[in-house]
């Protein structure tokens, strides 16, 4: 099947682009320290990032979906990855609703990979995720591309940090490089991702 059209992210892509995003994480090793309960872990996850989506990064005009939201690239631009006061107050009601008890733990998530996160200006990929069903057909690496692309004409760094030792060298395949391992609480861990901006050969 072809890759669809990647598009910037609107409003109306909010919940679509969440359900795929839920559904491509629903394995993921820190979102279940995060949703333990494997019953409820697919609607939490899911509202989890209906809030990010619309409350922190579609804001910012730098999340990509594609026409059928069978995945998503949510981008915040330099000097906006850590979300305002404002933001969090506008998504408390969504937040709390997806974590339930487990908003401490989601806190000190948080705090230990905002402890370590690069201080010099760069595009930060928050989360990139595929429906299960269509991965493999390469919609991660279309999503990747305009916000890579604008990197590489800005002179600008990228950072991610990945939640699947296994990722790593798929990022590597776009220019990514391990810059360290960051512990999380209840014995969980990501990989940190920093990206210098690529240079055409001539």
């Amino acid at each position: 099947m072809a890759v669809s059209t990647v598009r910037l992210a609107t409003a109306e892509d909010v919940g679509p682009a969440a359900g795929s995003l839920a559904r491509a994480f629903e394995d993921d090793p820190v979102m279940a320290i995060l949703f333990p309960d494997p019953g409820s872990r697919l609607r939490r996850i899911e509202r989890f990032f209906r809030a990010g989506i619309r409350h922190q990064h579609l804001p910012h005009g730098t999340s990509y979906t594609t026409e059928d939201r069978s995945g998503a690239a949510l981008w915040d631009p330099p000097g906006h990855w850590k979300m305002t006061w404002g933001q969090i107050l506008r998504g408390s009601p969504d937040l709390v609703g997806a974590f339930g008890a487990r908003v401490p733990t989601a806190l000190r998530v948080l705090s230990a990979m905002e402890r370590v996160h690069p201080t010099e200006p760069h595009y930060y990929l928050a989360v990139l995720g595929t429906d299960p069903a269509r991965q493999g057909q390469g919609i991660g690496g279309a999503l990747l591309q305009p916000v890579l692309d604008r990197c590489d004409e800005d002179g600008t760094g990228a950072y991610l940090e990945s939640s699947k030792e296994r990722n790593i060298p798929y990022y590597r395949r776009f220019g990514f490089e391990l810059s360290g391992e960051i512990a999380l609480p209840r014995g969980g861990m990501v990989w940190p991702m920093w990206r210098e901006p690529q240079v055409p050969e001539i």
